[in-house]
């Protein structure tokens, strides 16, 4: 009786691999997770934004964007605001906190002058760190098809400054 548990054949033989389905039940709900979370973490103002070459910076957490769209409207994150608002709206949104970085958006058909006016607004408010946000990619051609280039690529700019780092 001491050799009855080895017979061959026997359903008690060692299994050498490895049970990976808790593994993938794991990694799907994972993906669900991600799947569901990444379209709340994006700015939903559509604009079509210059290409910029400089080196991108890294972004905050939680960025606050104030959007030049193509009929020249300001937007502050996702809310559409009118120019005399800007202030108070910042002021919303950062809790008066003057050095909070700006992200600056604007469409690339938005002149130069126009930026310029909002960048005053935005200083006559108080607020003076304010970032340029462009696509990333070669300038005159279309921006490069890796994943980064989905993502905004903030440029810090001061003012007096070229916007280069």
């Amino acid at each position: 009786m001491a050799g009855g548990l080895h017979h061959g054949g026997d359903d008690l033989d060692e299994n050498h691999e490895i049970n990976v389905t808790p593994f993938i039940d794991v990694m799907l709900v994972l993906l669900i997770i991600f799947m569901v979370a990444a379209p709340l973490s994006t700015v939903d103002v559509a604009v079509d934004l210059p290409v910029s070459t400089a080196k991108p910076q890294p972004r905050p957490d939680k960025p606050l964007y104030v959007t030049i769209k193509a009929d020249r409207s300001l937007a502050v994150g996702n809310d559409d605001i009118q120019r005399s608002q800007l202030a108070s709206a910042l002021d919303a949104h950062t809790q008066a906190d003057r050095n909070k970085r700006i992200f600056l958006r604007a469409d690339k058909s938005v002149a130069y002058g126009e930026l310029m006016r909002v960048m005053n607004l935005l200083r006559g408010a108080g607020y003076l760190k304010v970032a340029l946000v462009g696509l990333e990619g070669m300038e005159g051609g279309p921006a490069a098809p890796a994943p980064a280039a989905t993502a905004p690529a903030a440029v810090p700019a001061t003012p007096g400054s070229t916007g280069s780092p």
